[in-house]
């Protein structure tokens, strides 16, 4: 039996020098040393040796198995490299060629607009103020001097989840809200940027736009400073030389109120086809916070007075950069996006 023993381990060693792959040392592993292989089968007849010679062919075979398991370590690392230095040869990498174009995104012209309106009144002492856009009735029309029968509502047309819960339709539910956090102290500066909800479709409404409020609380604010504000964000959103103008107008949330125009920034107020030859556009709505607003959210109306405004960052984006058609800012057009 020793010297079948010592022909196996020839022969494995001859099969394992033969072996071209990992794959083929495996078959190698297990043709010898597997259950069936021909080291375990001849191994098995070591029942019939005599017991004096059990320990002498025992340790010969336990040395042959050492002999073809290092045989095969050893091939296999061997393979390993090769393999590797091959796939590196194939795999080389010419430094010569032209890299990958990557991509770059693009800020979405309501959000550059969003940005530039946020710095101008953050350079002015605002902050910014954040709320939910699914809203109680309470805070979108109630808080807000509208009761639920008031006509006003109808200007404010919204989706409605059950008769309590809505898709705000402004922002000023926000202002709202901070008044009640922050009452009785003053002053209170913000600013709410937010996506809001109306039912409106065409091409210059959208069920769904982006508004930005402003909302200025404290001891001695008169319509004067309401008129600074804007007339100085209106500059510098739309360049030095633009002028404002207020109108009378009405909103149940501000006592007086006003709309806001701007000199047209195409014709410079000379009258042209944009502004239907008046020399002015509209951009917002404002007013001094109703004494009722106040009052609800915890104020002492005969101690404070404040201002508020609000406006749609598309009308904005429309006017800033003359397009005509406000579904052009959600038709995900990259030859209009890229123009930003």
């Amino acid at each position: 039996m020793q010297e079948k023993l010592l022909t196996i381990a020839e022969e494995a060693e001859t099969a394992v020098r033969d072996a071209g792959s990992v794959a083929d040392l495996e078959e190698v592993r297990i043709r010898f040393l597997g259950k069936k292989g021909k080291l375990t089968q001849l191994l098995r007849g070591m029942g019939e040796l005599t017991p004096e010679d059990r320990p002498r062919v025992g340790r010969v075979a336990n040395e042959v198995k050492e002999r073809i398991e290092r045989a095969l370590a050893e091939r296999r690392t061997a393979l390993i490299e090769a393999e590797k230095a091959a796939r590196l040869q194939q795999e080389t990498i010419d430094i010569t060629l032209p890299g990958t174009p990557i991509f770059i995104g693009y800020w979405h012209p309501l959000n550059v607009v969003r940005r530039e309106i946020e710095d101008i009144f953050l350079g002015m002492g605002f902050s910014i103020a954040e709320g939910p856009e699914v809203e109680l009735d309470y805070y979108n029309f109630e808080a807000l001097n509208l009761p639920k029968d008031h006509p006003a509502r109808d200007m404010q047309d919204t989706f409605f989840i059950d008769d309590e819960v809505l898709l705000r339709t402004h922002t000023s539910p926000v202002q709202v809200r901070t008044l009640e956090k922050t009452a009785p102290r003053v002053p209170v500066k913000i600013i709410c940027p937010g996506k809001v909800y109306r039912r409106d479709d065409d091409a210059t409404h959208s069920p769904m736009f982006h508004q930005v409020e402003g909302l200025a609380v404290d001891t001695r604010i008169t319509f004067a400073d309401l008129k600074g504000v804007l007339a100085e964000f209106s500059r510098r959103m739309f360049g030095p030389h633009t002028r404002t103008r207020f109108r009378p107008s009405y909103f149940p949330f501000t006592e007086p109120s006003a709309e806001v125009d701007i000199s047209c920034v195409i014709c410079n107020g000379e009258g042209c086809r944009v502004c239907s030859g008046t020399g002015w556009l509209e951009i917002l709505g404002a007013g001094m916070v109703h004494p009722r607003v106040l009052e609800v959210s915890g104020y002492d109306a005969e101690e404070v007075t404040g201002f508020a405004f609000g406006m749609g960052i598309e009308r904005i984006a429309l006017l800033k950069y003359g397009i005509e058609d406000l579904r052009l800012f959600f038709d995900n057009d990259l030859r209009f996006l890229q123009a930003f």
